[in-house]
């Protein structure tokens, strides 16, 4: 039995897919129906409904330990791809609790259970941080706790010292750091939301970069992993290090609408954080923008592939053809 947790997200509902179509005997926890609804509605994109059916769904919370007893009976292997995203500060206590205690239920009930192997999902965002004589970020990279990270890049470093704790007590287990993943469906989460947002005829962008990665390609590369003999290590997930910029053009060209056209400078940028911060504060509502948030769609940090490229031979999907693609659904 494999068990798949944040299975009602963009890479849990894929891996979902790809592991039911490969014949696994699958189990993924969610936490209220509605969210089920999503990933039934992403295998219906795909026509794939009657799929759907063959897994186990059991209701179950990350951070509520009694719940997740019954999710761990019988369960064999594990994918630990739930997390909270966000970038509004006032979330920082909950992005904290959900994905370093919540991550550190899991590794417990893994050691407890006998687990075979986990995988977890964590992000480029937990990766380090560069020093003047590095060009790339790779999986050696040290992280630098007295630079400005994130509330959620934080959470996501927190939690995989959780994994590092859990090895050291006997657990397999690997860690996957993608960048921004892309695919179908979610227009409201993470890229999707993004995506969405150039779609709907977002005017502005900057030509800041980072690495980008298809949703397909993760599922394959996790279930690789996880089938393997590899254990105790961490691989940067992406395809290719794209400009933002070039990437929304690719997806207004495709759906045949005007791309942004009003460059915001750092300088503007700055302004917008800020005033999103005064807005929020006064309608008491989530942020859209934060600090970190801003600045780092100015970065141009090259993250590298070669390990996993080296460890599985994998070739990766083309980014401007997979979001051509996605354009269709």
């Amino acid at each position: 039995m494999v068990l798949v947790t944040g299975g009602t997200g963009l890479v849990g509902s894929h891996l979902l897919l790809y592991l039911v179509e490969n014949g696994e005997n699958v189990r993924a926890i969610y936490r209220n129906t509605e969210n089920i609804q999503k990933t039934n509605d992403l295998f219906s994109l795909y026509k794939k409904e009657a799929l759907f059916k063959k897994i186990n769904w059991v209701q179950a919370d990350i951070i509520d330990i009694p719940s997740l007893e019954k999710a761990f009976e019988n369960v064999d292997y594990v994918y630990h791809c739930a997390a909270l995203i966000s970038f509004d500060p006032k979330d920082e206590e909950l992005i904290r609790k959900t994905n370093i205690e919540g991550t550190s239920n899991i590794v417990n009930f893994c050691i407890d259970k006998s687990i075979k192997k986990l995988c977890f999902v964590s992000s480029i965002a937990a990766l380090g941080d560069l020093k003047d004589h590095e060009n790339s970020i790779t999986e050696e990279t040290e992280w630098n706790p007295e630079k400005t990270h994130s509330d959620y890049a934080i959470s996501k470093y927190g939690a995989e010292i959780e994994i590092w704790r859990g090895q050291q007590e006997g657990l397999d287990a690997v860690i996957v750091n993608p960048g921004i993943i892309i695919g179908p469906g979610f227009k409201e989460q993470g890229s999707g939301k993004l995506f969405n947002n150039v779609k709907n005829g977002m005017p502005f962008y900057t030509k800041g970069s980072t690495g980008f990665i298809a949703v397909t390609d993760v599922v394959k590369i996790m279930v690789a992993l996880v089938n393997s003999e590899t254990k105790n290590e961490r691989f940067v997930l992406i395809a290719e290090n794209i400009v933002f910029q070039d990437v929304f053009n690719t997806i207004t060209k495709a759906s045949k609408l005007k791309a942004p056209s009003i460059y915001l400078s750092p300088f503007m940028m700055e302004i917008l954080w800020r005033i999103d911060c005064l807005f929020s504060t006064i309608l008491n509502q989530k942020r859209s923008l934060d600090k970190t948030t801003a600045r780092s769609s100015f970065s141009n940090n090259l993250y590298s592939n070669e390990k996993i490229k080296t460890t599985l031979g994998f070739e990766f999907v083309a980014i401007n053809q997979y979001l051509k693609e996605i354009m269709l659904f």
